[in-house]
């Protein structure tokens, strides 16, 4: 096929094939002319199936096509796999609403997901565990070590958010874990507000004193109100009000 000359250019046209008279249409167009862009471009394909795959998870644990499990070590990869995609991204994708607004992508689920930052299975009880004693006391004692831990944490200056990531989580899973703790229990809320906030933040970053002050006020409430709860104190306030 011949190029086209400037007289057969239409008006319309985009402007590189007036200035390209001798341009080859049939010829490949590239999206990189480095490496560097390269990588880029399959770091953001990597990024894209990794959302759509966690869509399709969630709604597959949703929908009781795959068991606990099974959901549970799937869901963690991918979002450890989101971190690191993302960690290689930041200096082409702001955050994750821009870059699903720009290719058209809508999975609610996986943004939910990747917000908190742990499996449906550590946000939520999963199964019973009210009939297995030794594993109530285990769940109990790990929640009240993640407690303290966190805490001393927060006490010593360590305010990165990779390392405080981690402890909130295993603890809203061993809080989740322990049986008959209420769904309304504000602790569990409050893990999981800061679990939203970290999750939000680059791994090296760290939270500010007033963050730090905060988060360390109210942990230390909810580990005294789970300690009230365990040993029957709500049970009292409730049958003298």
């Amino acid at each position: 096929m011949d190029s086209p000359t400037n007289s057969q250019v239409p008006q319309y046209a985009p402007n590189y094939l007036r200035k390209s008279p001798n341009l080859n249409l049939d010829e490949e167009v590239k999206l990189f002319t480095n490496n560097k862009e390269r990588d880029k471009y399959d770091n953001m394909a990597d990024l894209y199936s990794i959302i759509v795959l966690m869509e399709h998870l969630e709604k597959a644990f949703i929908r009781d096509s795959i068991t606990a499990d099974e959901y549970t070590p799937q869901c963690a990869n991918l979002i450890a796999k989101y971190k690191t995609t993302m960690n290689f991204l930041s200096d082409s994708v702001d955050n994750l609403e821009t870059f699903m607004n720009d290719y058209k992508l809508s999975c609610p689920a996986a943004v939910n997901r990747f917000k908190i930052g742990v499996p449906a299975t550590y946000e939520h009880a999963i199964g019973d565990n009210t009939k297995d004693v030794a594993k109530s006391a285990k769940y109990i004692a790990e929640s009240v070590l993640h407690f303290i831990t966190l805490m001393d944490t927060l006490r010593l200056n360590r305010y990165a958010v990779d390392e405080l990531h981690p402890i909130l989580a295993d603890l809203i899973q061993s809080l989740n874990n322990v049986p008959g703790l209420s769904t309304d229990f504000e602790g569990k809320q409050k893990v999981r507000q800061w679990l939203i906030t970290l999750h939000s933040m680059k791994a090296s970053d760290e939270i500010t004193e007033e963050q730090a002050r905060q988060m360390l006020f109210e942990m230390d409430q909810s580990h005294s109100e789970f300690h009230r709860l365990l040993s029957g104190d709500h049970s009292t306030d409730n049958s003298s009000a």
